[in-house]
Protein backbone atom coordinates (compact mmCIF):
# COMPACT_ATOMS: atom_id res chain seq x y z
CA UNK A 1 0.00 0.00 0.00
CA UNK A 2 1.34 3.48 -0.97
CA UNK A 3 -0.45 5.89 1.96
CA UNK A 4 -0.08 9.91 2.25
CA UNK A 5 0.03 11.37 5.50
CA UNK A 6 -1.26 14.89 5.64
CA UNK A 7 0.21 16.93 7.83
CA UNK A 8 1.82 19.99 8.83
CA UNK A 9 3.65 18.66 11.38
CA UNK A 10 5.75 15.89 10.31
CA UNK A 11 7.88 16.03 13.91
CA UNK A 12 4.78 15.74 15.94
CA UNK A 13 4.38 12.57 18.07
CA UNK A 14 0.91 11.19 16.18
CA UNK A 15 2.62 12.22 12.57
CA UNK A 16 6.30 10.15 13.48
CA UNK A 17 4.17 7.19 14.43
CA UNK A 18 1.93 7.08 11.95
CA UNK A 19 4.61 6.56 9.55
CA UNK A 20 6.48 4.89 11.65
CA UNK A 21 3.54 1.92 12.34
CA UNK A 22 3.23 2.21 8.10
CA UNK A 23 6.97 1.64 7.55
CA UNK A 24 7.42 -1.09 9.94
CA UNK A 25 4.71 -3.13 7.93
CA UNK A 26 6.18 -2.39 4.94
CA UNK A 27 4.16 -0.29 3.01
CA UNK A 28 5.17 2.76 1.05
CA UNK A 29 4.33 6.13 3.27
CA UNK A 30 5.18 9.63 2.47
CA UNK A 31 4.01 12.85 4.89
CA UNK A 32 2.87 15.33 2.74
CA UNK A 33 1.85 19.42 3.75
CA UNK A 34 -1.55 19.64 3.66
CA UNK A 35 -1.47 23.28 2.37
CA UNK A 36 1.13 22.87 -0.21
CA UNK A 37 -1.80 21.22 -2.73
CA UNK A 38 -3.25 22.43 -6.03
CA UNK A 39 -7.04 21.52 -7.08
CA UNK A 40 -7.30 21.36 -10.45
CA UNK A 41 -10.48 20.50 -12.05
CA UNK A 42 -11.25 19.83 -15.22
CA UNK A 43 -14.63 18.15 -16.81
CA UNK A 44 -14.17 14.17 -15.81
CA UNK A 45 -10.22 14.87 -15.00
CA UNK A 46 -9.70 15.89 -10.82
CA UNK A 47 -5.99 16.19 -10.46
CA UNK A 48 -3.93 17.67 -7.95
CA UNK A 49 -0.72 18.99 -7.56
CA UNK A 50 1.96 18.94 -4.75
CA UNK A 51 5.00 21.66 -4.69
CA UNK A 52 3.83 22.31 -8.34
CA UNK A 53 4.41 18.84 -9.80
CA UNK A 54 1.73 16.50 -10.71
CA UNK A 55 1.01 14.06 -7.43
CA UNK A 56 1.61 10.57 -8.23
CA UNK A 57 -0.66 8.04 -7.52
CA UNK A 58 -1.84 7.11 -3.93
CA UNK A 59 -4.14 3.79 -2.49
CA UNK A 60 -4.92 6.07 0.79
CA UNK A 61 -4.84 8.75 2.17
CA UNK A 62 -4.70 9.47 5.98
CA UNK A 63 -5.86 12.90 6.84
CA UNK A 64 -4.46 15.22 9.84
CA UNK A 65 -6.43 18.24 9.00
CA UNK A 66 -6.00 21.20 11.94
CA UNK A 67 -8.43 23.36 13.20
CA UNK A 68 -6.83 26.53 11.33
CA UNK A 69 -7.23 24.57 7.56
CA UNK A 70 -10.52 23.08 8.15
CA UNK A 71 -11.69 24.60 4.90
CA UNK A 72 -8.67 23.98 2.54
CA UNK A 73 -7.76 20.56 3.92
CA UNK A 74 -11.17 18.98 3.54
CA UNK A 75 -11.12 20.41 -0.05
CA UNK A 76 -7.93 18.56 -0.37
CA UNK A 77 -9.48 15.17 1.06
CA UNK A 78 -12.27 16.04 -0.86
CA UNK A 79 -10.10 15.92 -3.86
CA UNK A 80 -8.37 12.82 -2.99
CA UNK A 81 -12.29 11.41 -3.02
CA UNK A 82 -13.13 12.13 -6.20
CA UNK A 83 -9.59 10.78 -7.76
CA UNK A 84 -11.06 7.12 -6.41
CA UNK A 85 -8.47 7.24 -3.29
CA UNK A 86 -9.72 5.66 -0.28
CA UNK A 87 -9.57 8.40 2.78
CA UNK A 88 -9.59 7.13 6.05
CA UNK A 89 -12.03 10.39 7.33
CA UNK A 90 -14.00 11.68 4.63
CA UNK A 91 -14.40 15.44 4.01
CA UNK A 92 -17.76 15.46 4.95
CA UNK A 93 -17.02 13.44 8.15
CA UNK A 94 -13.98 15.88 9.48
CA UNK A 95 -16.38 18.94 8.36
CA UNK A 96 -18.91 17.52 10.60
CA UNK A 97 -16.51 16.66 13.59
CA UNK A 98 -15.27 20.32 13.86
CA UNK A 99 -18.01 22.51 14.60
CA UNK A 100 -19.07 21.55 17.98
CA UNK A 101 -22.57 22.77 17.03
CA UNK A 102 -23.20 21.07 13.55
CA UNK A 103 -21.77 17.94 15.48
CA UNK A 104 -23.94 17.74 18.19
CA UNK A 105 -27.02 18.82 16.17
CA UNK A 106 -26.17 15.45 13.75
CA UNK A 107 -25.51 13.18 16.65
CA UNK A 108 -29.21 14.54 18.39
CA UNK A 109 -31.20 12.71 15.48
CA UNK A 110 -30.10 9.40 17.18
CA UNK A 111 -30.70 8.05 20.88
CA UNK A 112 -27.43 8.95 21.67
CA UNK A 113 -26.20 10.93 25.53
CA UNK A 114 -25.47 13.79 25.31
CA UNK A 115 -25.54 16.71 27.86
CA UNK A 116 -28.72 19.40 27.05
CA UNK A 117 -27.10 22.07 24.85
CA UNK A 118 -28.34 25.29 23.48
CA UNK A 119 -27.51 27.62 20.95
CA UNK A 120 -28.86 31.07 20.93
CA UNK A 121 -28.00 34.63 19.12
CA UNK A 122 -30.45 37.17 20.77
CA UNK A 123 -30.10 38.52 23.77
CA UNK A 124 -33.51 37.87 25.06
CA UNK A 125 -33.12 33.92 24.43
CA UNK A 126 -30.12 34.07 27.03
CA UNK A 127 -32.15 33.43 30.24
CA UNK A 128 -34.59 30.92 29.03
CA UNK A 129 -31.94 28.71 27.36
CA UNK A 130 -29.70 28.67 30.23
CA UNK A 131 -33.22 27.68 32.47
CA UNK A 132 -33.93 24.93 29.45
CA UNK A 133 -30.23 23.39 29.89
CA UNK A 134 -31.52 23.04 33.69
CA UNK A 135 -30.11 26.24 34.72
CA UNK A 136 -26.56 27.17 36.61
CA UNK A 137 -23.72 25.65 36.58
CA UNK A 138 -23.50 25.82 32.93
CA UNK A 139 -20.48 25.25 30.47
CA UNK A 140 -20.11 27.68 27.72
CA UNK A 141 -18.12 26.36 24.44
CA UNK A 142 -16.78 28.70 21.37
CA UNK A 143 -18.11 26.52 18.37
CA UNK A 144 -14.57 26.11 17.31
CA UNK A 145 -12.35 25.98 20.53
CA UNK A 146 -9.48 22.97 20.46
CA UNK A 147 -8.08 21.66 23.78
CA UNK A 148 -9.88 22.94 26.23
CA UNK A 149 -9.10 26.30 24.95
CA UNK A 150 -12.56 28.33 24.72
CA UNK A 151 -14.86 26.00 27.56
CA UNK A 152 -15.88 27.89 30.08
CA UNK A 153 -17.86 26.89 33.48
CA UNK A 154 -19.72 29.49 34.53
CA UNK A 155 -21.34 28.98 38.61
CA UNK A 156 -23.89 31.39 38.16
CA UNK A 157 -26.84 32.99 35.37
CA UNK A 158 -25.53 36.21 35.88
CA UNK A 159 -21.60 35.01 35.27
CA UNK A 160 -23.42 33.02 32.32
CA UNK A 161 -24.79 35.97 31.15
CA UNK A 162 -22.23 38.18 31.29
CA UNK A 163 -19.77 35.71 29.40
CA UNK A 164 -22.30 34.77 26.78
CA UNK A 165 -22.70 38.81 26.18
CA UNK A 166 -18.92 39.35 26.26
CA UNK A 167 -18.10 36.81 23.30
CA UNK A 168 -21.39 37.68 21.09
CA UNK A 169 -19.81 41.06 21.32
CA UNK A 170 -16.89 39.79 20.19
CA UNK A 171 -18.35 38.10 17.04
CA UNK A 172 -17.89 34.46 18.60
CA UNK A 173 -20.68 31.93 18.62
CA UNK A 174 -21.20 29.98 21.52
CA UNK A 175 -22.65 26.80 22.91
CA UNK A 176 -24.69 26.89 26.40
CA UNK A 177 -24.01 23.20 27.63
CA UNK A 178 -25.51 21.45 30.56
CA UNK A 179 -22.81 20.93 33.71
CA UNK A 180 -22.65 17.18 33.84
CA UNK A 181 -21.61 17.59 37.50
CA UNK A 182 -20.95 13.66 38.59
CA UNK A 183 -18.60 14.15 36.03
CA UNK A 184 -16.76 17.42 37.23
CA UNK A 185 -13.03 17.20 36.22
CA UNK A 186 -12.90 13.39 34.36
CA UNK A 187 -14.13 12.34 30.95
CA UNK A 188 -13.53 9.22 28.70
CA UNK A 189 -11.48 9.28 25.29
CA UNK A 190 -12.31 6.31 23.29
CA UNK A 191 -10.10 6.10 20.36
CA UNK A 192 -12.26 4.58 17.65
CA UNK A 193 -10.90 2.61 14.51
CA UNK A 194 -13.83 1.03 12.35
CA UNK A 195 -15.88 -0.52 13.94
CA UNK A 196 -14.24 -0.95 16.81
CA UNK A 197 -12.90 0.78 20.05
CA UNK A 198 -9.16 -0.30 20.28
CA UNK A 199 -8.42 2.02 22.85
CA UNK A 200 -9.73 3.78 26.13
CA UNK A 201 -8.62 5.88 28.83
CA UNK A 202 -9.51 8.43 31.43
CA UNK A 203 -8.44 11.85 31.57
CA UNK A 204 -8.79 13.69 35.39
CA UNK A 205 -7.84 17.43 35.10
CA UNK A 206 -5.34 18.56 37.79
CA UNK A 207 -6.38 20.85 40.98
CA UNK A 208 -9.18 22.98 40.70
CA UNK A 209 -8.85 22.90 36.75
CA UNK A 210 -12.22 21.37 35.29
CA UNK A 211 -11.21 20.61 31.83
CA UNK A 212 -9.34 17.26 31.90
CA UNK A 213 -7.82 17.79 28.31
CA UNK A 214 -4.07 16.39 28.44
CA UNK A 215 -2.77 19.51 26.71
CA UNK A 216 -3.69 21.73 30.09
CA UNK A 217 -2.07 19.21 32.40
CA UNK A 218 -4.90 16.58 32.95
CA UNK A 219 -3.76 12.76 34.16
CA UNK A 220 -4.51 9.84 32.22
CA UNK A 221 -4.94 6.40 33.09
CA UNK A 222 -5.66 3.28 30.59
CA UNK A 223 -9.52 1.90 30.99
CA UNK A 224 -11.71 -1.35 30.00
CA UNK A 225 -14.72 0.21 28.86
CA UNK A 226 -17.96 -1.93 28.96
CA UNK A 227 -20.23 -2.92 25.90
CA UNK A 228 -22.47 0.36 26.21
CA UNK A 229 -19.60 2.65 26.44
CA UNK A 230 -18.04 0.79 23.79
CA UNK A 231 -21.03 0.49 21.44
CA UNK A 232 -22.06 4.44 21.66
CA UNK A 233 -18.73 5.72 21.24
CA UNK A 234 -18.48 3.45 17.96
CA UNK A 235 -22.13 4.31 16.77
CA UNK A 236 -20.95 8.34 17.70
CA UNK A 237 -17.83 8.14 15.13
CA UNK A 238 -19.81 6.55 12.20
CA UNK A 239 -22.86 8.85 13.04
CA UNK A 240 -20.32 11.60 11.67
CA UNK A 241 -18.90 9.81 9.05
CA UNK A 242 -15.57 8.88 10.58
CA UNK A 243 -13.61 5.88 10.66
CA UNK A 244 -11.25 6.96 12.70
CA UNK A 245 -11.99 9.26 15.92
CA UNK A 246 -11.46 10.35 19.36
CA UNK A 247 -14.76 10.04 20.91
CA UNK A 248 -14.62 12.05 24.50
CA UNK A 249 -17.51 11.11 26.88
CA UNK A 250 -18.29 12.44 30.17
CA UNK A 251 -20.02 9.12 32.69
CA UNK A 252 -23.16 10.70 33.77
CA UNK A 253 -25.58 8.86 36.12
CA UNK A 254 -27.28 7.32 32.91
CA UNK A 255 -24.65 6.36 30.93
CA UNK A 256 -22.35 8.29 28.49
CA UNK A 257 -22.43 12.00 27.54
CA UNK A 258 -21.18 13.12 24.06
CA UNK A 259 -19.20 15.92 24.05
CA UNK A 260 -16.88 15.87 21.02
CA UNK A 261 -16.28 13.73 18.43
CA UNK A 262 -12.79 14.55 17.19
CA UNK A 263 -11.50 13.17 13.16
CA UNK A 264 -7.60 13.74 14.19
CA UNK A 265 -7.53 12.54 17.63
CA UNK A 266 -3.78 12.96 19.31
CA UNK A 267 -1.97 9.12 19.99
CA UNK A 268 0.91 10.47 22.55
CA UNK A 269 -1.73 10.57 25.53
CA UNK A 270 -3.73 7.04 24.87
CA UNK A 271 -0.65 5.50 23.65
CA UNK A 272 1.32 6.06 26.71
CA UNK A 273 -1.63 5.53 28.78
CA UNK A 274 -2.49 2.20 27.33
CA UNK A 275 1.11 1.03 25.87
CA UNK A 276 -1.02 0.18 22.75
CA UNK A 277 0.11 0.38 19.24
CA UNK A 278 -2.68 2.60 17.94
CA UNK A 279 -0.62 3.90 15.02
CA UNK A 280 -0.58 0.57 13.97
CA UNK A 281 -4.02 -0.41 14.43
CA UNK A 282 -4.77 2.26 12.10
CA UNK A 283 -2.53 1.74 9.70
CA UNK A 284 -4.17 -1.83 9.41
CA UNK A 285 -7.33 -0.80 9.51
CA UNK A 286 -6.56 1.38 6.02
CA UNK A 287 -4.55 -1.30 4.87
CA UNK A 288 -7.54 -3.93 5.06
CA UNK A 289 -10.41 -1.07 3.69
CA UNK A 290 -8.24 0.57 0.85
CA UNK A 291 -10.09 -0.94 -2.02
CA UNK A 292 -13.29 1.04 -0.64
CA UNK A 293 -13.02 4.32 -1.24
CA UNK A 294 -15.64 6.52 0.02
CA UNK A 295 -18.74 6.78 -3.00
CA UNK A 296 -21.24 9.84 -2.55
CA UNK A 297 -24.21 8.04 -3.01
CA UNK A 298 -25.99 11.25 -4.06
CA UNK A 299 -23.74 11.92 -7.08
CA UNK A 300 -24.75 8.60 -8.37
CA UNK A 301 -28.33 8.96 -8.08
CA UNK A 302 -28.11 11.96 -10.10
CA UNK A 303 -28.49 9.34 -13.28
CA UNK A 304 -31.37 7.44 -11.82
CA UNK A 305 -34.09 9.38 -12.58
CA UNK A 306 -37.00 8.26 -9.97
CA UNK A 307 -34.36 6.61 -7.70
CA UNK A 308 -33.83 7.29 -4.67
CA UNK A 309 -33.45 6.19 -0.67
CA UNK A 310 -35.93 6.53 1.72
CA UNK A 311 -36.71 4.80 5.30
CA UNK A 312 -39.87 3.03 5.40
CA UNK A 313 -41.43 1.74 8.80
CA UNK A 314 -43.33 -1.11 10.04
CA UNK A 315 -46.09 0.46 12.23
CA UNK A 316 -48.29 -1.62 14.70
CA UNK A 317 -51.04 -2.89 12.91
CA UNK A 318 -49.07 -3.29 9.27
CA UNK A 319 -50.12 -5.41 6.36
CA UNK A 320 -45.96 -6.50 6.56
CA UNK A 321 -45.94 -7.69 10.29
CA UNK A 322 -45.38 -11.48 10.05
CA UNK A 323 -43.82 -11.48 6.67
CA UNK A 324 -40.88 -12.34 5.14
CA UNK A 325 -38.92 -9.54 3.20
CA UNK A 326 -39.32 -11.78 0.09
CA UNK A 327 -43.18 -12.42 0.72
CA UNK A 328 -43.54 -8.62 1.42
CA UNK A 329 -43.32 -8.29 -2.09
CA UNK A 330 -41.14 -5.20 -1.55
CA UNK A 331 -38.70 -6.41 -4.69
CA UNK A 332 -41.54 -6.80 -6.47
CA UNK A 333 -42.34 -2.65 -6.66
CA UNK A 334 -38.87 -2.28 -7.47
CA UNK A 335 -37.70 -1.70 -3.47
CA UNK A 336 -34.10 -3.01 -2.36
CA UNK A 337 -33.80 -3.47 1.47
CA UNK A 338 -30.45 -2.19 2.55
CA UNK A 339 -30.57 -1.62 6.25
CA UNK A 340 -32.88 -3.11 8.80
CA UNK A 341 -33.37 -1.73 11.97
CA UNK A 342 -35.01 -3.22 15.03
CA UNK A 343 -35.02 -1.76 18.58
CA UNK A 344 -31.46 -1.15 19.05
CA UNK A 345 -30.23 -4.01 16.75
CA UNK A 346 -28.74 -2.87 13.12
CA UNK A 347 -29.05 -5.52 10.13
CA UNK A 348 -27.34 -4.53 6.84
CA UNK A 349 -28.29 -6.77 4.06
CA UNK A 350 -30.88 -8.34 5.66
CA UNK A 351 -31.89 -11.72 4.01
CA UNK A 352 -34.99 -12.50 2.18
CA UNK A 353 -36.04 -14.83 4.92
CA UNK A 354 -36.02 -12.26 7.52
CA UNK A 355 -39.18 -11.55 9.21
CA UNK A 356 -40.69 -8.13 9.88
CA UNK A 357 -42.04 -6.96 13.06
CA UNK A 358 -43.66 -4.33 14.88
CA UNK A 359 -41.39 -1.02 14.80
CA UNK A 360 -38.60 -2.34 12.29
CA UNK A 361 -37.52 0.28 10.33
CA UNK A 362 -36.18 -0.31 6.80
CA UNK A 363 -33.73 1.67 4.96
CA UNK A 364 -34.50 1.53 1.44
CA UNK A 365 -33.46 2.05 -2.59
CA UNK A 366 -35.85 1.60 -5.01
CA UNK A 367 -38.19 3.78 -6.91
CA UNK A 368 -39.80 6.74 -5.70
CA UNK A 369 -43.25 6.38 -6.50
CA UNK A 370 -43.29 2.76 -4.91
CA UNK A 371 -42.10 4.13 -1.81
CA UNK A 372 -43.98 7.05 -1.23
CA UNK A 373 -47.32 5.14 0.22
CA UNK A 374 -45.03 3.38 2.46
CA UNK A 375 -43.32 6.48 4.03
CA UNK A 376 -44.54 6.78 7.54
CA UNK A 377 -46.10 10.14 8.63
CA UNK A 378 -44.68 12.68 10.12
CA UNK A 379 -45.73 13.23 13.64
CA UNK A 380 -46.61 16.02 14.92
CA UNK A 381 -43.63 17.02 17.56
CA UNK A 382 -45.75 17.43 21.08
CA UNK A 383 -44.86 21.27 22.57
CA UNK A 384 -42.93 21.10 25.64
CA UNK A 385 -44.11 23.36 28.50
CA UNK A 386 -43.85 27.49 28.12
CA UNK A 387 -40.48 28.17 30.41
CA UNK A 388 -40.65 30.80 32.61
CA UNK A 389 -37.93 34.14 31.56
CA UNK A 390 -35.88 34.47 34.79
CA UNK A 391 -35.02 37.74 35.97
CA UNK A 392 -31.49 38.66 36.11
CA UNK A 393 -32.12 40.24 39.85
CA UNK A 394 -32.94 37.37 41.25
CA UNK A 395 -30.40 35.00 40.47
CA UNK A 396 -27.82 34.82 43.42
Amino acid sequence: MKLAILSRSPGCYSTKRLREAALQREHKVKVLNTVKFAIDLQAGIPELFFRTKQLSSYDAVLPRIGASITYFGTAVVRQFEQMGVYCANSSNGIMNSRDKLRSLQILSRHHIGMPRTTFVRDRSDVLPAIERVGGAPVIIKLLEGTQGVGVILADSVKIAEAIIETLQFTKQNVLVQKFVAESKGRDVRALVVGDQVVAAMRRRAQDQEFRSNVHRGGRVEPIELDDHYRKVAVQAAQIMGLRVAGVDMLEGKHGPQIIEVNSSPGLEGIEAATKLDVAGAIVDYIAAQVDFPELDIRQRLTVSTGYGVAELHVPEGSQYIGKTIADSGLRQKDINVLTLHHDATVIPNPRADRELRAGDRLLCFGRLDSMRDLVPARAKRARRPKVKELKPDSQS
